[in-house]
């Protein structure tokens, strides 16, 4: 039975590791090669590293620091930062990533995906959007933003989400700027509803300070990637620097309690 991937989410900036919050305020953390050495001992189900500038800079990706950080990884790998092209995405998969995350480039135009889909496979590519929350007198939406939350596009979040899929895209990660760094807890409705829309893998970024915040997404959205950043990297309410993940016992009691939930509650609306 398929379980959900719990996937660890690294910000690089200037080659260092960071961690933000709402997109802002970084806080240095480490060296990201030391970060990726620890989660493949800690047999990590996935891993995904961002270099959060290099589109804002319109920087090429930086494949001196991807050709180190496969080299060092023993999980699936998903490398986003700077990708505009197909021939930039092979060069990132020959190197030995197994995905590679476009997000500026995808929403400029969607055919870039199915230019990378056609060269590296579906299954190699992620769509990431990145939403942020307004509040109105009219109720709360969410506005599709890119580099690094600086940029607004006047897209509905969930036809784009579509457009993604059907342009060859193997998964969207939807990150909630908003619940970026906060580790109060996912915003589960939404990912309901963006869980309903698709028919291709589904990862859900930002929010998680707890393993009981990972089971609530799965109790509620069901077999999903669930991302985390802060939840990783820092331990205890001072938010100290310290490199976790959950044991493979851990990891299996948690997801499979949350799916026999899930499943249940199917079933019971039947």
């Amino acid at each position: 039975m398929l379980r959900p991937r719990i996937i660890p989410c690294l910000l690089v900036h200037k080659g260092g590791l960071i961690k933000t919050r709402g997109f802002k305020d970084p806080k240095y953390v480490g060296d990201p090669i030391n970060a990726i050495r620890i989660f493949s001992e800690k047999e990590a189900d996935e891993l995904m590293v961002f270099d959060i500038e290099a589109t804002i800079n319109k920087s090429t990706p930086n494949f001196n620091l991807i050709n180190k950080l496969a080299s060092e990884c023993r999980m699936p790998l998903c490398y986003g930062g700077g990708i505009t092209s197909s021939d930039q995405a092979i060069k990132i998969i020959d190197q030995g990533v197994e995905k590679v995350a476009i997000s500026a480039a995808a929403i400029k135009n969607p055919s870039i995906l199915s230019e990378i889909a056609n060269s590296v496979g579906c299954q190699s590519v992620v769509a990431i959007i990145d939403l942020k929350k307004k509040k109105s007198i009219f109720g709360d939406k969410y506005e599709v933003y890119s580099h690094n939350g600086l940029v607004k596009h006047s897209i509905d979040p969930f036809a784009l989400t579509k457009e993604f899929e059907n342009a060859g895209a193997g998964e969207v990660v939807i990150n909630f700027i908003d619940k970026d760094g906060l580790m109060e807890g996912y915003d589960i409705d939404m990912a309901i509803n963006f869980k309903k829309k698709i028919n291709i893998p589904l990862t859900i970024l930002g929010g998680a300070g707890s393993l009981e915040h990972i089971a609530e997404l799965i109790r509620n959205v069901g077999i999903i990637g669930v991302a985390c950043g802060s939840l990783f990297v820092f331990k205890g309410k001072y938010r100290a620097v310290l490199i976790n993940y959950p044991t493979r016992e851990q990891k299996i009691k948690l997801c499979e309690k949350a799916l026999d939930f899930y499943f249940s509650e199917r079933q019971n609306h039947v």
